[in-house]
């Protein structure tokens, strides 16, 4: 216990003291808060130019009745056809020529051509979308009104009062009757978080085990190492030492990507409260309000207090809990198996033909995890989520939905028996390949490395 212990000392101080590890400790961080941040700060960069839009109104509804917002104003062209209007927009400064169909009102998809010799922006298009549904339906329903002999303003109390929004809240029941809110959508993107991060840690770490094997392998350092320590005692402790540098990694990215975001929100973002609401936002509000709508601020506040209280409704200390427990035992069953290959080979080159049998069980996790997503009570999530070659990525996205207690320790405890197995398994084929150079190696032989008496 004490040589292992004197191997996993040197593998992660050798480890964390690299370059390569410093660099990416403070690289992963900053890439994880841009991408929290930099969608806010654009946010709030919003583009002030003020866009002029050409508009060709064939059908004559829209004619003044297009409201000019902060940044897009709208001018209409009399006697222009889209060819003429389009051949002086460059002159006159205009950002886009709109041609609205004289055959608009008929159609059941409203279809009009936006000409523009760049690629709109999307909050543009978004913009007059909205502008012309609030035109376009306050023409239908003044013409449904004359022929029925209603006024607008009774038809759109008719319309306000047969309008329904329906929100589905999911409540999820214990076995002692206790009622919890929950949100799928919550569930799964936690669920798919947590998935993901299993498998990029185990193939990123187990990965560093192998190279690390080639790398004293070919160094012929591992023939002076193994004349003091047995190759298994070896094997353990760097495996356990690559461990803790993926968990001190892991704990450092979480506390500086924290440390970041803050710090860039206080700089960058001390207004982000006062964020001018986006054209198409207001138009929203104020048609929304005209109908009688709830406005847009409370709908917002409400979907934020029903994501608030799905969070509340996780068990997030058995979802950590859980989350060290699959990256342990996980990453220590397939390092057994990236070791083992890393002995078998003398290059990174001829890890290949060793290296699919691996991968191919994360990567199968990988693909049914986007199932599981969707039915996480399914059989065949139960089974992926108590295999344990694909178990500490399936069950990761199951646990935010609720797992029964027996389905985990069912999980923990095949997960644990396995590691120990393929442990001792790529213990036999280290001992053995460990010291073997110059040789071309395939499954053959591995399988007479294992078959080896002590």
């Amino acid at each position: 216990m004490n040589k292992i212990l004197i191997i996993l000392r040197r593998e992660y101080l050798s480890r964390v003291k690299k370059r390569s590890f410093i660099i990416m400790t403070i690289l992963g961080p900053i890439l994880f808060a841009g991408m929290m941040f930099v969608p806010v700060w654009l946010a709030q960069m919003e583009d002030t130019e003020t866009k002029t839009i050409a508009v060709i109104d064939e059908s004559f509804i829209f004619r003044n009745h297009f409201e000019d917002k902060e940044y897009i104003k709208y001018e209409y062209l009399e006697g222009y056809s889209v060819d003429s209007a389009v051949s002086v927009m460059k002159d006159r400064g205009y950002y886009a020529v709109l041609y609205i169909p004289v055959s608009i009102i008929e159609t059941g998809t409203v279809v009009s051509k936006l000409y523009s010799y760049k690629q709109p922006a999307l909050n543009v298009k978004i913009q007059i979308a909205s502008d012309m549904e609030k035109v376009l339906e306050d023409t239908k329903l003044q013409i449904k009104g004359a022929e029925l002999g209603i006024s607008q303003n009774e038809m759109r109390n008719i319309v306000r009062a047969v309008k329904t929004n329906v929100d589905v809240h999911t409540i999820k029941l214990g076995d002692d009757g206790e009622q919890k809110s929950t949100s799928t959508e919550i569930s799964m993107i936690i669920g798919y978080i947590a998935g993901f991060l299993i498998y990029m840690f185990v193939f990123m770490y187990g990965s560093q085990v192998m190279r690390g094997v080639i790398e004293e392998k070919s160094n012929r350092i591992v023939e002076i190492i193994v004349s003091s320590v047995k190759p298994f005692t070896l094997m353990m402790g760097k495996i356990i030492g690559v461990a803790m540098v993926g968990l001190t990694q892991f704990i450092l990215w979480i506390i500086l990507t924290i440390v970041l975001f803050t710090g860039a929100q206080a700089l960058f973002l001390k207004d982000v409260e006062g964020f001018k609401q986006m054209p198409q936002t207001e138009q929203i509000v104020s048609s929304g309000t005209q109908l009688g709508e709830q406005p847009i601020q409370d709908e917002l506040s409400r979907s934020v207090e029903t994501a608030l209280n799905s969070l509340s409704a996780i068990n997030f200390p058995l979802l950590l809990i859980s989350f060290v427990i699959y990256f342990l035992f996980g990453y220590l069953l397939y390092a057994g198996l990236f070791a083992a290959v890393g002995s078998a080979v003398d290059n990174e080159a001829d890890t290949q033909q060793f290296m699919l049998p691996i991968t191919i069980p994360l990567v199968l996790g990988i693909i049914v995890m986007f199932s599981v997503i969707n039915n996480p009570e399914s059989s065949l999530a139960w089974w992926f989520s108590i295999i344990p070659f694909t178990s500490p990525i399936v069950m990761m996205v199951r646990i935010p939905f609720g797992v029964p207690v027996f389905d985990l320790i069912l999980s923990w405890g095949l997960l644990i028996i396995t590691f120990i197995f393929t442990v001792w398994l790529s213990g036999k084929i280290y001992r053995t390949g460990i010291l073997m150079y110059g040789k071309k190696v395939n499954y053959k032989e591995v399988w007479k490395w294992l078959r080896y008496k002590n």
